[in-house]
């Protein structure tokens, strides 16, 4: 289930509850089993509902439903119910699950709650440019990196900003696949031309793994006459993927240039101080307890930041996993302390798991925290001194505690040729026999990684 069908869920579960508690419907003459929310904008809900007999008791008491739905999300609203029957014979655009724009943008997404950090600065001042300035700088802007880096994240709070500064501004969000799919239904009902209408009145148009769209046709086709129509009226687009636009295999190199007219920019694991402070943020927004009724010691937060810090979504599950361990099995002498003792059981078997997934990913970003630099950086064909130093003791630690083969270790450097990568090892083994100060670097990095 989406973040944004939890949150529809609960609209409604809070809707049927104040509905039995305004006496004004028996509860046997509400029956609401199967119903749900499926769709929500400015002025109308849909509901669905499993069969006619919901159907006909639930629309003879619409105004009380429209009445505490309303109250509920603190907005007036009409309210459209439907058999779930009827959804897939409604026109293209009527039936929100089923239109383009049903993945509305998440609310808690916000600039306010994007912990920002080294690793994520660039895009975070992109974003932020062009939601306050649409269509003018940077379009497309294209964020690109990893899952659960916070990509949505940025994106969401792109449109909730716009939404905020500008009430008139029409904004539309749609996940790749979704808008594959809906292409495929347009254009099996010859409903293709209103389809691409439907995007031409958007002053945003936010678009979520545009990867999932690579290799469809049709389906390029049809993005590449909406962006040009967007763009060309002045109108903003912010596109998300996990790679950059010339390494998604099977996207059209017209896309790929139209991709790259834009602001490229891209989000990385967080380094550690920024992971500290997402497990802060993380620990203090919980939903578990009160934040005033325990504290996580530094050393558990750098216990966790050193341990999950691949990902946002790794450094919240593992606040999750803590709190509940705390809650359901701390012991008396630890009073309302979360200690680094009951972070190690918490994450005893986890911890374990994760080394023996040690990667060239791993060991490259720990060198890159120690010397406070970007993937990029270390990666490039920058010939400093600090930035060469650092690259050759990755690729040494790299060889020293994965044995990985020269090739590969050349490949995650930038492409280097694997007699380079053996040049960069001879030379860390050379200076860690006759530099102490070079050796204690090494060994201060290869504790952190084993840690």
């Amino acid at each position: 289930m989406t973040s944004f069908e939890y949150f529809y869920n609960d609209i409604w579960n809070r809707t049927i509850d104040k509905i039995q508690q305004s006496g004004q419907v028996e509860e046997t003459a509400m029956p609401y089993f199967g119903s749900k929310l499926i769709g929500l904008n400015d002025d109308e809900a849909t509901i669905s509902v499993p069969a006619f007999i919901n159907f006909s008791i639930m629309t003879q008491h619409l105004s009380i439903i429209e009445s505490c739905l309303s109250e509920v999300i603190d907005k007036k609203v009409k309210v459209r119910i439907y058999q779930e029957d009827e959804l897939d014979i409604l026109p293209l655009g009527s039936n929100p699950l089923k239109n383009i724009f049903s993945s509305e943008i998440d609310p808690n997404y916000t600039f306010a709650n994007f912990i920002v950090g080294r690793s994520n600065a660039q895009a975070h001042i992109a974003a932020q440019t062009c939601a306050s300035n649409l269509g003018i700088v940077y379009n497309p802007l294209f964020i690109y990196g990893n899952s659960g880096l916070g990509k949505t994240h940025l994106m969401s709070a792109i449109g909730n900003q716009v939404k905020t500064l500008f009430h008139d501004k029409k904004v539309g969000y749609v996940r790749g696949e979704e808008f594959t799919e809906a292409v495929v239904k347009a254009a099996r009902e010859n409903k293709l031309e209103q389809f691409k209408e439907s995007f031409y009145d958007l002053d945003l148009l936010l678009v979520d793994d545009i990867q999932f769209i690579a290799g469809k046709d049709k389906t390029h086709e049809i993005f590449f006459t909406i962006f040009n129509k967007l763009v060309n009226n002045k109108k903003q687009i912010c596109i998300t993927a996990d790679r950059v636009p010339s390494d998604i295999k099977g996207l059209e190199e017209r896309l790929v240039s139209r991709f790259n007219q834009g602001l490229t920019v891209n989000i990385e694991a967080p380094e550690y101080e920024t992971s500290i402070n997402i497990l802060k943020m993380k620990i203090s927004n919980n939903v578990y307890c009160s934040p005033d009724d325990f504290v996580v010691d530094d050393d558990v937060l750098n216990y966790l930041a050193t341990n999950f810090s691949q990902d946002v979504r790794s450094l919240e599950g593992s606040v999750t996993r803590l709190l509940f361990y705390f809650i359901s099995f701390k012991k008396p002498e630890d009073g309302d302390h979360v200690t680094l003792r009951l972070a190690m059981e918490a994450f005893k078997d986890q911890i374990k798991e994760n080394k023996n997934q040690l990667t060239i990913s791993t060991v490259r970003k720990a060198v890159c925290d120690y010397y406070n630099l970007s993937k990029q950086q270390i990666t490039s064909a920058n010939r400093t001194k600090n930035i060469a130093n650092a690259r050759h003791i990755a690729m040494y630690l790299c060889r020293k505690l994965l044995d990985a083969p020269f090739k590969e270790i050349g490949d995650e450097f930038g492409k280097r040729d694997h007699t380079t990568v053996m040049s960069s090892c001879e030379k860390v083994e050379q200076l860690i026999k006759t530099d102490p100060i070079y050796l204690k670097v090494v060994n201060e990095i290869e504790a952190r990684i084993k840690k």
